[in-house]
């Protein structure tokens, strides 16, 4: 593969782009308020550092040492081998999940243009049940857009053809020029969102539960769910990074590469901490739902709504999650469109669109599956969910646990200490600990994670 990254902040931008997306600004307060505020902060930070970073430089090795797609690195340095499909787990998982994560991109898109209009605060819904001091005032709004027929899947549709624009450009000039400007961009609008809520009223109580940590509330559940986070933050497990890093020029310093993603992935995850606690103990609605759909679509918009310019403050809130679920979407559709465009040698502008068109359908009957087709279960899960379950909970570790296993194992010799120090041309003084990670920690954490979500 003769596609590189053009540049080295370019190289920095895609990576961290793919790395932070929904992970780190929907799921991350969500779990943190489930888990205990302070303490599980703590054990996350951890998590990424101790576990994170020698996973993602496990899937950095592959892909530059390989070149290829997720399917192909393994297929070009153990050609006679059977490990290529774990690359196609790898591929399964990061499709399916793209198949919902084009519908919350959408919901974001939705919102976004509600609250850039006005729509938002002036629904019949939210008027009403303001008008009446009902807590959850946004309720009715969120059934509307999220889990009606029509807005919902025009919303999926437009991302879907948002993501094929994008990735039709290719990956200088799509990817990375998209990285380039949405990255700073992202950070920009979390500063200015923290320093709002940083001035609220209730601002020091927020930071105390998020800052000042109480270990009793940890448990062996938590350290399970901080590990569960640390690998939805840093998109391991979904071919993602493997297929980034087969971008990469040979002289990039995969360790520094590596740690520079894992601090900038904290930095959001801590920034997204200082927006919501500080308004959420401000209006006194730390008690309202801050699970999923709840948190983002009625508990952060009824907060913005008592902010003065509560448009504004909406407007950049909803782009800023906008910013995080396209890089995410466009992250992962790289993985399948890298996959078709090495394994059956199809152009680049056949395999974007082979792998993107198919969504128009897949991703709408998704939708529909939380709307009028929720009757229809999989497991007593809607399609959703259940796209939701089974590639996250299941496939993305039993991808992650192979990736480990491979490269502390049974990968060729000294490709780990090759890569890591660019053939002998920089020093190397995480390779031993980063093989032991991978040899005996990793897995055996991993499959904690997997066993944990089925007890």
């Amino acid at each position: 593969m003769a596609t590189e990254f053009k540049s080295k902040i370019g190289l920095i931008a895609a990576t961290v782009g793919s790395a932070i997306g929904l992970g780190n600004v929907w799921r991350f307060p969500a779990e943190t308020q489930e888990n205990g505020g302070a303490a599980f902060l703590l054990l996350y930070i951890g998590c990424v550092i101790l576990l994170g970073v020698p996973v993602m430089l496990g899937e950095f090795v592959l892909g530059r040492g390989g070149k290829s797609d997720a399917v192909g690195v393994y297929r070009r340095l153990s050609p006679k081998s059977k490990w290529w499909i774990v690359g196609g787990v790898a591929i399964l998982a990061s499709y399916l999940i793209n198949i919902f994560y084009m519908v919350v991109a959408g919901w974001t898109l939705e919102y976004l243009w509600q609250s850039v209009t006005g729509a938002l605060y002036s629904a019949p819904e939210a008027v009403a049940a303001e008008s009446s001091g009902a807590s959850a005032c946004f309720s009715g709004v969120m059934q509307r857009l999220l889990f009606g027929t029509w807005e919902p899947v025009l919303a999926t549709v437009i991302v879907i053809g948002l993501n094929i624009g994008i990735l039709l450009n290719g990956v200088q000039k799509g990817i990375e020029r998209l990285s380039n400007v949405l990255m700073p961009l992202l950070f920009l609008i979390l500063i200015g969102l923290c320093v709002v809520s940083l001035s609220l009223p209730g601002a020091g109580e927020g930071l105390r539960f998020f800052l000042s940590p109480d270990f009793s509330k940890l448990t062996p559940m938590v350290f399970i769910n901080a590990l569960g986070q640390t690998f939805f933050s840093l998109s391991l497990g979904m071919g993602i990074l493997v297929t980034y890093a087969s971008y990469y020029p040979i002289s990039t310093n995969l360790p520094r590469t590596s740690i520079t993603v894992a601090l900038l992935s904290l930095l959001v995850a801590l920034l997204m901490g200082f927006v919501i606690f500080p308004a959420v103990k401000t209006f006194g609605l730390e008690n309202e739902s801050m699970e999923g759909a709840s948190l983002i679509f009625v508990t952060l918009p009824e907060v913005f709504g008592r902010l003065p310019l509560s448009q504004l403050w909406s407007s950049l809130f909803f782009l800023l999650l906008l910013v995080a679920a396209v890089t995410s979407t466009v992250s992962i559709s790289e993985v399948t469109v890298a996959f078709l465009a090495d394994r059956f040698k199809m152009s680049r502008r056949r395999a974007v669109l082979t792998a993107l068109c198919p969504m128009f359908v897949l991703s709408t009957v998704c939708s529909l599956s939380l709307g009028p087709w929720r009757d229809f279960t999989i497991f007593n899960l809607t399609l959703f969910d259940f796209l939701d379950h089974f590639a996250t909970n299941i496939l993305l570790p039993i991808v992650s646990i192979g990736t480990c296993l491979y490269v502390g194992w049974f990968g060729p010799r000294r490709l780990l200490r090759r890569q890591l120090s660019n053939n002998g041309l920089l020093r190397s003084p995480l390779t031993g600990a980063v093989t032991f990670v991978l040899r005996y920690v990793a897995p055996l954490l991993i499959a904690a994670i997997l066993i944990g979500r089925w007890l």
